[in-house]
């Protein structure tokens, strides 16, 4: 008897666009989706409270239970038994690449197969014109359903080498053990990171005059991906933003740069 497929993806928006894909294609896969972001915080262990009161403490943001919930219940679904399990992995994407790694480890030597985008290049096929040229896929959550569909990528699983299992621990051992506050993308790899590493970016983007913060953090968030890759969520760069104010390095213009919105953001005032 054929295992039912289970589809491990590392971004709750490309589980949405994967699900929506595979009903498309008159599939009846499961999907199971993971929402934390392993690039920031402490990961040895991945302990969903002790990330939690992280967060609280580095962030000022007390949000995070019910992606606590979640975690917990992607874990219990993600090792389940009695699955054919595919694993989604990107090595563009700080975020997914993290959890990835974090979902192998916890895998140990049980079989699985992998569909790798890092290197997957897309055909667009709009409604009216031409088709448009190939482009990186870069994040499965960057995909809307019908490129998953027309490029059939749910068709691309192939069974993890061990050379690859063994080299993806050793990395993963590492990262566990220097239990950096940040995770980012080096090349095709994973490297620590200290908590400022985002800083200069986002005061690159600051002047002396008060700008929209959204303004600021979207500039900041696109400019990542001029090298193809999704390095931080906006949950972080804003995090960054209230230390640089505490700190003063910069002014704000609100009541908290979670208020994106309606928060300005200026160099300080001589």
């Amino acid at each position: 008897m054929t295992q039912a497929t289970l589809h491990v993806v590392f971004t709750p928006s490309g589980a949405e666009s994967l699900s929506e894909a595979l009903k498309n294609a008159g599939r009846d896969d499961q999907v199971t989706a993971f929402f934390d972001d392993l690039s920031f915080g402490p990961i040895n262990p991945a302990d969903s409270s002790m990330r939690a009161k992280w967060i609280e403490n580095e962030f000022d943001w007390t949000g995070f239970e019910d992606i606590s919930a979640k975690s917990e219940r992607f874990w219990h679904e993600a090792h389940s038994s009695g699955h054919r399990k595919v694993a989604w992995l990107t090595r563009r994407s700080a975020m997914e690449f993290a959890g990835f790694l974090e979902w192998l480890w916890r895998l140990g030597d049980q079989p699985c197969e992998i569909i790798d985008l890092t290197d997957v290049r897309l055909f667009r096929r709009p409604e009216h014109g031409p088709p448009a040229p190939a482009a990186l896929a870069v994040s499965l959550g960057g995909l809307f359903p019908k490129e998953i569909d027309d490029n059939r990528l749910f068709d691309q699983a192939k069974a993890l080498p061990a050379t690859a299992r063994s080299e993806y621990q050793t990395l993963w051992r590492q990262l566990r053990t220097e239990n950096a506050p940040l995770r980012v993308l080096d090349g095709d790899t994973l490297v620590s990171a200290p908590i400022s590493f985002f800083d200069s970016l986002l005061m690159s983007y600051v002047t002396d005059d008060w700008q929209q913060l959204a303004r600021v953090v979207g500039h900041a968030f696109v400019a990542q991906m001029d090298n193809c890759v999704f390095q931080a969520d906006a949950i972080l760069l804003v995090a960054r933003v209230n230390a640089l104010v505490a700190t003063g390095c910069l002014e704000l213009q609100g009541e908290s740069a979670f208020e994106m919105q309606t928060s300005k953001v200026r160099l300080p005032a001589i």
